[in-house]
């Protein structure tokens, strides 16, 4: 199936669902479309929500908080360096939070930081800036910089902004998504509800399994994938 752009999307919910606008408005459609994308992003981590922040951590402050956005994140550096990303760095080991504690019961180790955890929400309300707080220990001793890794969730489709990597690359999940949401609004029928969600369930997995398994193999280091065949014997 092609992609879509946001008003083929929203041509094809109403076809499929044989439903007009006087029922489902754009507002409603929009919703279908953001509790969609939301649910693809989190069942899947997708290559083109990848991001990299470079901060700086606040000497004697244990904590700083992840970029608006942020799904969840992928890994954290710490450079010896207060002036920039570059040399020598170590990769920090997330941990839970009870562990931090017990490594460090009263709080006041400082150094370079080894473990991280996240450890809190972030700010809410409109035009909130953060998203989840994070821990290290020990405390920061500098200012040391930082490399953050992780995956946000990118703008959502609508019509200031017609087309995403979703909706170009994985249309027809999203499509599947989406008539799941619309016929579990409309109420029925069931079998159609049960039929579409068969539908994202399979294409899901083969999406999965691109950005899991495709995306993340190399041929000169982990060689061809081999697909057995049975072998018919006489």
């Amino acid at each position: 199936m092609a992609g879509f752009t946001y008003s083929t999307l929203t041509t094809a919910i109403q076809n499929y669902t044989e439903v007009g606008t006087s029922v489902l408005s754009s507002t409603i459609t929009d919703q279908f479309i953001d509790n969609s994308e939301l649910r693809i992003q989190r069942e899947i981590p997708i290559d083109a929500d990848r991001r990299e922040v470079i901060g700086n951590l606040v000497a004697s402050k244990d904590s700083f908080h992840a970029p608006a956005g942020t799904l969840f994140v992928r890994g954290l550096q710490v450079y010896t360096s207060t002036t920039a990303a570059t040399g020598a760095n170590s990769w920090l080991e997330k941990k839970d939070i009870s562990y931090l504690r017990e490594y460090d019961a009263a709080e006041t180790t400082t150094g370079t930081p080894k473990y991280y955890a996240m450890s809190g929400g972030g700010a809410t309300g409109a035009g909130a800036t953060t998203s989840g707080k994070i821990t290290l220990v020990p405390t920061p001793s500098s200012g040391f910089m930082y490399k953050l890794h992780y995956n946000s969730r990118p703008l959502g489709l609508s019509s200031a902004n017609t087309t995403t990597f979703l909706s170009l690359n994985f249309g027809n999940g999203l499509l599947y998504a989406c008539l799941v949401e619309a016929f579990s609004y409309l109420k029925g029928p069931m079998d159609m509800l049960q039929h579409y969600e068969q539908k994202y369930q399979t294409e899901v997995q083969k999406f999965g399994a691109e950005q899991l398994g495709r995306r993340r193999r190399d041929d000169y280091t982990d060689n061809e994938p081999r697909i057995p065949v049975p072998v018919q014997t006489p």
